[in-house]
């Protein structure tokens, strides 16, 4: 409080161009796109101060087995990021993780039936490294994360596959 005004802390967020928080994730991210499906840019601001590296997992809780999907896991990104261009390449920045497709990199979304959220959660740590090799499992990731996060931002977008 200064001189009788609280003065409230910015929230540390997670953005993208590509789709509002609870809008819909245009079909050129996802598998819909074939192949070429890039990664939506994102960007986020207002990091808690000690912030000393980032993890950024994009998970689908809706996909009909048991914990969901995991489309995206990237580790040891440096506290100096703020953003990550659209069709990002793992290597470039951090460290790439397996996801639930059994390799690194962005998988878009890909639905088999209905509406799916996919939200993505950006943590901010307290180290700089997780010390774990590139393509290490989410839950490695997250078992190396415990006792670090410093603050979480998260955005979530939804995908439905239409009809052919």
């Amino acid at each position: 409080m200064i001189a009788g005004v609280l003065i409230a802390a910015a929230a540390f967020s997670l953005t993208s161009p590509a789709f509002k928080e609870g809008g819909s994730i245009p079909s050129k991210y996802t598998c819909d796109a074939g192949q070429t499906n890039p990664s939506p840019a994102l960007a986020w601001t207002d990091a808690p101060a000690n912030t000393k590296s980032f993890v950024l997992i994009m998970h689908d809780p809706d996909a009909p087995m048991a914990g969901g999907f995991t489309h995206w896991v990237l580790f040891d990104i440096p506290a100096t990021t703020k953003q990550l261009p659209e069709g990002f390449q793992a290597g470039s920045v951090g460290v790439s993780g397996n996801s639930g497709f059994r390799r690194g990199g962005y998988g878009g979304p890909c639905p088999p039936s209905g509406s799916h959220h996919y939200h993505f959660m950006l943590s901010a740590l307290d180290v700089p490294t997780l010390g774990l090799q590139a393509g290490a499992p989410k839950g490695d990731v997250e078992k190396a994360m415990q006792g670090h996060v410093v603050g979480t931002a998260e955005l979530v977008g939804t995908y439905q596959r239409q009809a052919k």
